[in-house]
């Protein structure tokens, strides 16, 4: 166990509120105490302690990626244990504490060894911690592939969705899916009872079927306004039923490119703030130094603040981190606490990760220390310092 540290003269954002001229103590791995600066003058710390002045930056809780297919070079794809291990060093430089290793459909061999290696590279974290995966297909919209591999997608089959299962040794968290797809109950209600938390993408369904899926307990959604249908004054569709309904929670991708800033705003207005989830679906190449660009098998360039498919200029996704994504939001006009709530605490509330997402006494010690350009001066995880340049 790493020794204890406390972060003194901070503006810690608890998931609450914002407290200026604050400290947190971390001890074991958990946050011991929040307590103001005048206690922190009056307090007497054991010779083990070891006490950092962050000079008011920010201090709040560590980002949770729950939409991520690679980071710097390494990927889901890539069928290693050794590139998630990897995936986690590399993430932890960018404030993110937890993150779910996301997975396109494939063959289903290819897609079973593809879970496997994520799974063995659990407890072996140098970084950010894998909480489990995501599955975002295959059975998804062929109308709404984006840019996935139509022959990778299937009709609902839970034969299928119990290998996948079996495959993941229970580490299945959170599974994006297509609710007009024919026998979706069967599955939502199959996902129900393994703890999978249910999301709505990659789907083309009118707005009965959202609701249908809504009460089969799909109540999440992948990358809104993106691979979903529209809204329409006579079917609301995807778009409009997670608008509608206060229940709904959606990703959203704040890189300026997937969704219009104005809409992010529009979102904002109309959703309930602990609904929406800041995620990044960002692929292999992002923050690669050197060598080729490649995501999913194909060879992609990154222009206009996105990756695109070299073969067509398709837009391949996202080169967000989560750091920028709050950066983003900041200067879309959210306040400092908001965004980092879309960011860590509505994340582990969502996914259902317990003591994780806020700075409370109890809660693991996973934290971000950034300044206001929302530069990454620290991360600790498990009480452990991953990153520090304080």
């Amino acid at each position: 166990m790493s020794a204890p540290i406390c972060l003194h003269n901070a503006t810690v954002i608890t998931g609450f509120s914002v407290m200026e001229k604050c400290s947190v103590l971390v001890r074991d791995g958990k946050i011991e105490d929040v307590f103001s600066e005048k206690r922190f003058q009056q307090k007497r710390f054991e010779s083990d302690v070891r006490i950092f002045d962050v000079d008011g930056a920010f201090v709040g809780p560590g980002l949770i990626d729950t939409h991520v297919h690679g980071f710097a070079g390494y990927g889901t794809e890539d069928n290693s244990p050794e590139a998630i291990v990897e995936m986690s060093r590399e993430l932890a430089q960018y404030g993110v504490t937890a993150f779910n290793p996301t997975l396109y459909p494939s063959a289903p061999d290819n897609m079973i060894e593809s879970i496997k290696a994520v799974v063995a590279a659990m407890g072996k974290e140098h970084g950010a911690r894998i909480k489990g995966l995501h599955l975002e297909g295959p059975f998804i919209s062929p109308e709404k592939l984006g840019v996935q591999r139509p022959e990778t997608l299937s009709e609902v089959d839970l034969e299928f969705m119990d290998r996948l299962w079996t495959a993941s040794e229970g580490h299945i968290v959170n599974m994006t899916v297509a609710p007009e797809i024919k026998n979706m109950r069967k599955l939502a209600l199959y996902a129900l009872g393994k703890g999978i938390v249910l999301q709505a993408g990659h789907t083309n369904a009118m707005y009965e079927h959202m609701v249908e899926g809504m009460q089969a307990g799909i109540l999440h959604s992948t990358h809104i306004f993106n691979a979903m249908s529209q809204m329409h004054h006579r079917n609301p569709g995807a778009v409009g039923a997670i608008l509608i309904h206060p229940e709904m929670a959606c990703e959203v991708i704040a890189d300026g490119v997937h969704v219009h800033p104005d809409l992010i705003k529009l979102l904002v207005r109309d959703k309930p703030s602990d609904k929406i989830v800041l995620v990044t679906d960002a692929l292999k190449p992002t923050e690669q130094k050197s060598g080729p660009l490649v995501a999913n098998g194909e060879d992609v360039e990154f222009r206009d603040g996105c990756f695109h498919r070299c073969m067509d200029g398709v837009i391949a996704g996202s080169a967000l981190t989560m750091i920028a994504g709050v950066r983003n939001l900041m200067n879309y006009g959210l306040p400092v606490e908001v965004a980092v709530k879309f960011a860590s605490m509505n994340p582990a509330r969502v996914m259902k990760y317990d003591s994780q997402g806020a700075l409370i006494p109890g809660y693991d010690a996973d934290l971000i220390v950034f300044d206001k350009y929302c530069n990454v001066l620290s991360t600790v995880i498990g009480g452990s310092m991953k990153k520090n340049i304080l």
